[in-house]
């Protein structure tokens, strides 16, 4: 599992590893019981402490994307399709943010923005 930190980054270290752990997991590359690395190995390997870690691992469990068997280690959960619909629908959504907004920075009013969306949903 390759997990990169961007140090420089406003985004806090155990929200980078939430958001990685979950982009490998919508493209597939972590299926269902596949064992993430012990908390304290992570943390050696990517060299920040153990309980940012633990941080990002709990987030992961309460928000289903893995599970923790005491004693044997932080596992992905069974694939919840709604659940990987609804954060591929979030990632969409946040994209398309986006691009209104430097739609409306670049003086686009609604209308022309939502023409644009009706062009390229045609195609």
């Amino acid at each position: 599992m390759q997990i990169i930190i961007n140090h420089s980054s406003m985004i806090p270290i155990y929200e980078q590893i939430i958001e990685q752990v979950k982009a490998l997991i919508l493209k597939g590359e972590l299926k269902e019981n596949d064992a993430l690395p012990s908390v304290r190995a992570l943390s050696k390997e990517l060299k920040i402490s153990a309980l940012t870690v633990k941080k990002a691992y709990d987030n992961l469990e309460q928000e289903g994307f893995t599970v923790t068997v005491h004693g044997k280690g932080t596992y992905i959960a069974a694939s919840n399709t709604e659940l990987m619909k609804e954060e591929k629908r979030k990632e969409v959504e946040a994209d398309l943010e986006l691009a209104i907004q430097k739609g409306r920075r670049y003086g686009m009013q609604d209308e022309e923005i939502k023409e644009l969306f009706s062009l390229i949903l045609e195609e």
